[in-house]
């Protein structure tokens, strides 16, 4: 039940145009799009180059200091998303509005500023509710906001450092007995429900990825019938499907969405806010650092290979 995936070897098909018309093509005819030929034809080379781009900013984000880190991060991921929109939207982009962010944040911090309680806060128009409808098929409220904490919280691979730093875990591993996947029975405790209350409520918000066998809490999980959009995440240091301790609104927010408000908000602090990015990156005061370290060395992994999960779901 491991993920094949190579790192940027697995994009090697893609840097072709002919592969990426065919690719496109194939993708159009499954939604129905008019004149599919012709589009993948006209969109093969922006789609290639999206990717391109994409990995050389992930690529010198990897050999830069850390305090030029989210701003390439932030803009290599933008460039992936944008290739993951072209196989579902082949005329994007059609308005200048869907070029903004989508997102925004507090310019100038308060005094006494934390990370963890900063906020973003939703817009209308932009990259980020584009994506959110386009891609995940999900209604992002204008006005809206989440907290760092919370992005934070939804990244597997930070589960250890939560542990250290706040004596909480966020995920649970999902047991793999033979061949098959089997929810640990502490899930019940976090969540307050039965067996058979838990196995309807997983069956339900998975999109039919999960089947669960008749006798326990084992079950069969489609990775074909992927959508970006399921309450079972996978931790790519590990090797391991988890599972959220918290099913609370935030249960199945797709984390490709997590690892982009994180990286604007980062991008936007290194950009404007130079003192505050440059203390907490030199004086290491408190528990920020340790995470915002800690998530730049795993989104320049995982961003790259949620999209490629996008891309090939």
């Amino acid at each position: 039940m491991t993920v094949d995936y190579k790192g940027w070897k697995s994009y090697a098909s893609f840097f072709s145009a002919e592969h990426c018309q065919l690719y496109l093509k194939n993708h159009y005819i499954k939604r129905n799009i008019e004149n599919p030929e012709q589009k993948s034809y006209e969109n093969c080379y922006a789609f290639l180059y999206y990717l391109e781009h994409g990995q050389i900013y992930y690529l010198q984000a990897e050999n830069s200091p850390l305090i030029l880190k989210p701003i390439l991060l932030f803009y290599g991921l933008v460039h992936l998303i944008k290739a993951c929109i072209l196989t579902v939207d082949p005329a994007y982009p059609e308005t200048t509005s869907v070029l903004a962010h989508g997102v925004s944040t507090r310019k100038r911090k308060k005094q006494n500023y934390q990370f963890f309680q900063d906020e973003v806060k939703f817009q209308k128009n932009g990259l980020f509710p584009f994506m959110s409808e386009k891609m995940f098929h999900m209604k992002q409220l204008e006005g809206d906001k989440i907290t760092m904490e919370e992005l934070l919280e939804l990244i597997p691979e930070l589960d250890d450092l939560f542990m250290i730093h706040e004596s909480k875990s966020t995920f649970t591993p999902i047991n793999n007995q033979h061949g098959q996947l089997a929810v640990p029975e502490k899930v019940l405790d976090h969540y307050h429900m039965t067996e058979e209350r838990l196995k309807d409520f997983l069956s339900t918000k998975s999109g039919n990825q999960i089947e669960f066998l008749s006798e326990g809490l084992a079950f069969q999980y489609d990775k074909r019938k992927f959508s970006g959009i399921s309450p079972i995440k996978y931790n790519l240091e590990c090797s391991a499907y988890v599972l959220p301790l918290k099913k609370e609104n935030l249960f199945l927010f797709p984390e490709l969405m997590v690892h982009y408000l994180l990286l604007y908000n980062l991008s936007m602090i290194a950009r404007y806010e130079t003192e505050w990015w440059s203390e907490i990156t030199k004086m290491m005061p408190n528990r920020d650092y340790p995470f915002i370290k800690t998530f730049l060395e795993i989104t320049l992994k995982k961003g790259p290979f949620l999209v490629y999960e996008y891309l090939m779901s």
